[in-house]
């Protein structure tokens, strides 16, 4: 009875992250800011609010520390910073569903990036996932391939953004076996913060000089989505299995075209729904093979 209220307590929080992180392209469209500048808050404000646990945590900290561990979630969280502010970016550039659904080709790129780094070999279905998918994106951006316009960098952005959050997913997959979730969340978070305040820098876009409207969408962005989100999430994480968890969390595109419709009034062309519904469909495969190749 117990484990029975745990995993339904446990299906709930990850039902409520993924609702919550599928407004996450709605906020950074909504915000009157460049999407490098929302990326950085998103992760500035986390990176604040996270200073409570992991102070709270110091000294479990340092009786547990690992410098190995603590590499892997900088390196995980630089790859972060740079995944968010591709994909952030790409939204500004086009709408917030393609891009959306392009980044969650990191499961692809896991698998690819695990055959070439760890040698780990790929099922059949993986590779049929794989193929499925790219004929689905070449369906989507048909009438584009030849227009350089804001939708094909969009989708261009969104694909690059999930080659750098599946290299975050390696980093993770090896931080988090010497490292807890909110330690680990907490370092890859601030230096997620300091490569995109770098970035930003670079582009000279300016940190303030923003709307109260747009500075309430910051801070509800870090806060909000990124650290009481991902917190559902991490608990679901823990009580329920990798074979449900990821494949649920491929929804967030999902959520995130049915809120840009009726929020940003987004409407997508018949092609790339057909597109978009071939790519759920090869990245569902991909990611249960993956899943389940052990």
């Amino acid at each position: 009875m117990v484990e029975t209220n745990r995993s339904v307590k446990a299906s709930l929080a990850l039902l409520t992250g993924l609702c919550i992180i599928g407004f996450s392209a709605i906020l950074i469209k909504l915000a009157e800011a460049p999407g490098l500048v929302t990326a950085f808050y998103r992760v500035g404000v986390g990176s604040l609010v996270l200073l409570i646990p992991f102070f709270s945590r110091l000294k479990s900290i340092r009786q547990n520390f690992s410098a190995k561990g603590m590499w892997m979630a900088v390196l995980g969280g630089v790859c972060f910073g740079i995944d968010t502010g591709l994909w952030s970016i790409g939204i500004e550039l086009s709408n917030a569903s393609l891009p959306t659904l392009m980044a969650n080709l990191a499961p692809a790129w896991v698998g690819i990036g695990a055959l070439l780094l760890f040698k780990e070999k790929q099922r059949p279905g993986f590779w049929v996932g794989l193929l499925i998918t790219f004929a689905g994106i070449i369906i989507m951006v048909n009438r584009n391939l030849l227009v350089a316009d804001g939708l094909s960098y969009g989708i261009g952005l969104g694909v690059l953004a999930g080659i750098f959050y599946a290299a975050y997913y390696l980093f993770t997959q090896q931080g988090r076996a010497l490292m807890n979730t909110m330690t680990y969340l907490s370092v890859s978070t601030f230096a997620a913060a300091i490569t995109l305040a770098i970035i930003v820098l670079f582009t000279n876009y300016s940190f303030v000089g923003y709307s109260q409207t747009t500075w309430l969408i910051f801070i509800v962005y870090g806060a909000g989505v990124h650290v009481v989100g991902w917190t559902f999430i991490n608990y679901a994480q823990g009580y329920l299995k990798a074979t449900t968890v990821s494949p649920t969390l491929l929804g967030q595109p999902v959520i995130t075209a049915i809120a840009a419709f009726f929020i940003l009034g987004e409407v997508l062309t018949t092609w790339q729904i057909i597109g978009g519904i071939i790519v759920f469909g090869g990245i569902y495969i991909v990611n249960i093979t993956w899943l389940k190749r052990k």
